[in-house]
């Protein structure tokens, strides 16, 4: 099950049943199974608490999931979305903000399949795993 859900902000998801049967889709492609992700969807002020006060980060982010999963092969967490980040980033890579909001919501999806991007390596990866499922959308 995929919820979507808002804090601190007016927000609707567009296509949102699609939406939700493409991420499945990618959590299967990669092998796993879906038991639930919340997706909140808030602005800067939000993300920026959560990330100082869970993750000592006192920056700025997109995105930030958290790994709720207990089995290996099941896919279970809570990814926390700036919307104010997307629309800024779809501006200066020059692109729209759905693509973004593509990309960013499957990062996350990405991330809870076991994808990082810490190195320039794994960031590597992670941006054709994005490109790639986002041409399946």
């Amino acid at each position: 099950m995929i919820n979507f859900h808002t804090e601190s902000i007016d927000f609707k998801v567009t296509n949102p049943i699609k939406t939700k049967r493409w991420l499945k889709s990618v959590i299967e492609a990669e092998g796993f199974e879906l038991s639930e992700i919340n997706y909140v969807f808030c602005d800067d002020e939000y993300l920026h608490k959560i990330n100082v006060e869970y993750l000592d980060h006192d920056t700025l982010t997109d995105i930030i999931t958290f790994d709720n999963s207990e089995d290996e092969n099941l896919i279970e967490g809570d990814i926390f979305v700036s919307i104010e980040r997307i629309t800024d980033n779809a501006k200066d890579f020059g692109t729209v903000f759905e693509l973004e909001f593509r990309r960013v919501i499957v990062h996350g999806i990405l991330h809870l399949c076991g994808y990082y991007d810490k190195t320039d390596e794994d960031e590597k990866q992670m941006r054709a795993k994005e490109d790639h499922y986002i041409g399946l959308w």
